[in-house]
């Protein structure tokens, strides 16, 4: 019974109920600590693990970079050797097209030349009957003669051209003199119209004027009549 306790008691009761209270606080505070403590190992754990998963990703973001880059360095390489292997592929063919083409050339040279061989023979024999000390002289006389014959060709050409230039303008002035004397006789027409109308209008006026004068005539003679009628019978 509280009440019938003593106040000293009550003190002593109270302190150490205080005494009790602190210890389970501080029990609970080191408890407190002790979780703490294994929180913050637990963090640093959880950080160092983090670090450790953050490097581990960014190297394997790195390998997967790299690897991607070998691989698009890989696929270009592939590209460029099957480009290369096509253009030299093409580049061959192309070049046994040509070795072709000059075979052929060069059979036809030698067939033309076995051909053709007889005429070093004729030339030869020229050589030997004419004045020519060389085959390549009665060649170059042969080309001068053949330069001159197309100096002549194209002197002819450039008078040909000329004349049919010529033939164009006379044809062109031709036409347009033609044209000009058509336009001339129609004027002409136009003026010999315009006469005749004026001539028949002149035959007209001619022929009222003669009308006109012998009226005239007439009635100066009636005129005259009548003055001498009128005389006749003033007298």
């Amino acid at each position: 019974d509280e009440d019938s306790l003593s106040p000293s008691v009550r003190l002593q009761q109270k302190k150490k109920q205080a005494r009790m209270i602190q210890k389970a606080l501080d029990a609970e505070e080191e408890a407190f600590k002790v979780r703490m403590e294994a929180i913050n190992c637990r963090w640093r754990d959880l950080q160092a693990k983090e670090a450790q998963l953050k490097a581990y990703t960014q190297k394997f973001e790195k390998f997967i970079q790299e690897n991607d880059e070998k691989r698009i360095r890989a696929l270009k390489k592939a590209s460029k050797e099957r480009e290369l292997k096509i253009q030299r592929e093409k580049e061959l063919l192309r070049a046994r097209r040509e070795l072709e083409v000059l075979k052929n050339k060069h059979q036809k040279i030698y067939n033309a030349l076995q051909k053709y061989s007889i005429f070093n023979k004729y030339l030869e024999d020229v050589v030997k009957v004419s004045e020519f000390e060389e085959i390549r002289e009665v060649i170059g006389r042969h080309k001068t003669l053949v330069r001159m014959h197309e100096d002549l060709l194209q002197s002819a050409q450039t008078r040909m051209e000329m004349i049919e230039k010529a033939k164009v303008l006379l044809a062109q002035y031709t036409e347009e003199k033609e044209d000009k004397i058509l336009q001339y006789n129609n004027e002409l027409a136009q003026l010999q119209t315009r006469f005749d109308q004026a001539h028949s209008d002149v035959l007209i006026w001619e022929s009222h004027w003669a009308h006109i004068q012998n009226t005239a005539a007439e009635k100066t003679l009636m005129l005259g009549t009548i003055k001498m009628a009128t005389l006749n019978l003033f007298q």
